[in-house]
């Protein structure tokens, strides 16, 4: 026996395995926390990533809309003209 350790000291092999089994699950429970902490951040990241998606799909629909409506008031104008310009041929050859 070592000269600075008494009997009282010393610990038995039914503590020991008692205290190592209670070492070896407080690692478990801290590994699964942390496990459980790197998923959860995981999920948050996805949703943030498709709510990202999410409204940049609505800014697309947005912009074709507006495309869509630009089209339709150039192809009204350029109706127009075209009448316009029938009508301006129509006047020239009734001159001549």
């Amino acid at each position: 026996m070592h000269p600075y350790l008494s009997a009282e000291d010393t610990a038995t092999w039914p503590e020991a395995m008692i205290f190592i089994g209670m070492l070896i699950t407080a690692v478990l429970l801290i590994g699964g926390a942390m496990a459980s902490f790197l998923e959860f951040r995981k999920t948050k990241l996805l949703a943030a990533k498709e709510e990202d998606l999410r409204q940049l799909v609505r800014r697309y629909e947005q912009l074709a809309e507006t495309t869509m409506d630009a089209q339709q008031r150039a192809a009204a104008d350029v109706s127009e003209l075209r009448s316009r310009t029938a009508s301006i041929e129509q006047i020239l050859r009734t001159v001549e």
